[in-house]
């Protein structure tokens, strides 16, 4: 099969890359960085946030595209890549691939705090990467072309660029750790693996098309540090503080200066929302790699 990666130098696209690899497919790549070393891809330069991108030849008769480009710092840039960037890669796309396989988030459905999120619960994104993401995903979906949307939640993995799980880590090693309000709080996380083969099936199986999948695995906080301990070798034991009187401090203190501990990191040292997987694994028969607790504890190993 041809397959034609984009954003596929990133942290999920060359794992990705490398997967349609050992399975001996021919793949394309479009990115705006150098190309991967040791990889066989027919390699394709471009920007999709430059209007004048030249996208025929990427795309020609490909059997399935993978979207998975995505701009994470850099809000100028969103909407650009995001909204106008899907746009044109959908028109060059039309009537010269089989299935497209989009990579979005869970944020489309916005700020969760305590319940459950299902592919059929409402999307609201509250930040412009969560809104212009649900853009993208309405362009794919009224495009015409046959496609498969995953929503996978916070996705890690040794080589991710987000540092807020090594920075707890850290933490939790120089016992600088602390829970806030009651136990029980849930954190919502995806082994890059995982991703991977998630992805993969959205491409292959039968049952994908014109479907919103969602991908998330959810532990309580206590077992996640309890992981992270373990793996760090360390017994630290940490107090357990009151969530209003420290969001009442941390409002105070954001008027003088910004704070290690802001509004957003309360939220998620609070959190008791659930994203539920049930959808990927009944129709896809998708199954877990590893859990929450055993790749946690595996990376504080390596860190």
């Amino acid at each position: 099969m041809i397959i034609a990666i984009t954003g596929g130098s990133g942290f999920i696209g060359k794992r990705l890359v490398n997967h349609h690899i050992q399975q001996g497919d021919r793949v394309r790549l479009l990115s705006r960085k150098p190309l991967l070393k040791d990889t066989s891809v027919q390699y394709f330069f471009g920007d999709l946030s430059n209007p004048g991108v030249d996208l025929a030849s990427f795309v020609d008769n490909v059997d399935i595209l993978y979207h998975c480009a995505g701009e994470v710092n850099n809000e100028f840039l969103m909407q650009e890549l995001h909204v106008n960037g899907t746009q044109r890669l959908i028109d060059a796309a039309q009537g010269k691939i089989g299935r497209w396989v989009q990579l979005s988030s869970v944020g489309v459905y916005g700020t969760c705090q305590d319940g459950t999120i299902t592919e059929n619960s409402k999307e609201q994104p509250f930040g412009i990467y969560e809104r212009t993401k649900t853009e993208s995903d309405k362009i794919v979906k009224n495009s015409g072309i046959s496609y498969v949307i995953l929503r996978p939640s916070n996705v890690f993995g040794m080589e991710m660029t987000n540092q807020s799980l090594f920075q707890l880590i850290h933490m939790i090693n120089k016992g600088l750790f602390f829970y806030l309000g009651r136990e029980g709080v849930l954190v919502n996380y995806i082994d890059v693996k995982d991703v991977v083969e998630a992805l993969f099936l959205c491409g292959n199986h039968h049952n994908a098309p014109g479907k919103v999948y969602n991908l998330s695995q959810t532990i309580t906080l206590e077992k996640m540090v309890l992981a992270f301990s373990l793996g760090l070798g360390v017994k630290n034991k940490f107090l357990r503080l009151p969530e209003v009187p420290i969001r009442a401090l941390v409002k105070i203190f954001t008027i003088f200066f910004k704070p290690p501990l802001t509004s957003t990191r309360i939220d998620a040292l609070t959190n008791r929302c659930t994203y539920k997987s049930n959808k990927i694994i009944e129709e896809l028969n998708f199954e877990f790699k590893s859990t929450l607790e055993g790749s946690f504890q595996l990376i504080a190993e390596k860190k």
